[in-house]
């Protein structure tokens, strides 16, 4: 008599159950994911900015062609911070002052505005600019 060999539907139907299941709690992990990356990508915008407004205050200091005066009066619009960056900013973002009224215009030789870089879809992420006249 031949010994036959494979599953049975039970065995089948079984593994396809344990396998919806699974399926089904790690879903909502992976379905959740485009806020996370929109959080990210303001966190390394951010990151941007801030090396940016870094770079520029510590080649005006010394006396490089390469820095640019930064004493606006809206230091976090985007306009304004696309002056120290090497690319222009994504227009993806919005950039506002964290705080209302925080300008450059008048604040001392170094001073630091803090500005909100917020994603269409996830949590913002904070940039400090260093004012230079």
């Amino acid at each position: 008599m031949k010994k036959m060999n494979g599953f049975t539907l039970i065995e089948l139907v079984v593994v396809i159950v344990i396998l919806g299941i699974l399926a089904a709690t790690a879903l909502p992990k992976f379905v959740d994911l485009s806020t996370e990356a929109n959080t990210s990508a303001a966190a390394g915008v951010a990151g941007g900015i801030s090396s940016a407004a870094a770079i520029n205050y510590g080649a005006r200091k010394a006396n490089s062609t390469k820095g640019v005066g930064y004493s606006s009066p809206t230091p976090c619009a985007k306009a304004t911070l696309d002056t120290i960056m090497q690319t222009p900013l994504d227009n993806n973002f919005t950039y506002a002052a964290e705080t209302t009224g925080a300008t450059c215009a008048s604040a001392a030789d170094g001073a630091a505005v803090n500005c909100t870089v917020t994603p269409t879809n996830g949590t913002a992420a904070v940039a400090t600019v260093i004012c230079v006249p």
